[in-house]
């Protein structure tokens, strides 16, 4: 089976490479730096960006965080079913 994905440069703006499954954690960053978060059920958002500021945000059902982030927060998330984008 040919790959589309052997000879490209990876690139932010995508496609994203996988999703992996997030659990929130007060203590562990995620595995990867992701690009962004897919949010299958809408609610707060507590994460750490990949710049290393705290922030909350408000995500809809089935919606998009478009921010380079280290971790998510287990404190103050309220949202289900995160997914990290990763590049890498």
């Amino acid at each position: 089976m040919q790959n589309p994905f052997d000879d490209r440069v990876l690139a932010l703006s995508g496609p994203a490479r996988d999703y992996l499954p997030v659990t929130p954690n007060d203590g562990a960053p995620l595995p990867q730096v992701a690009v962004a978060l897919y949010v299958e059920v809408g609610g707060r958002v507590r994460f750490v960006s990949e710049a290393g500021a705290e922030r909350d945000v408000e995500a809809p059902d089935h919606g998009w965080i478009l921010c380079g982030m280290r971790q998510v927060k287990a404190t103050g998330t309220t949202a289900s079913g995160i997914h990290a984008l990763i590049v890498t």
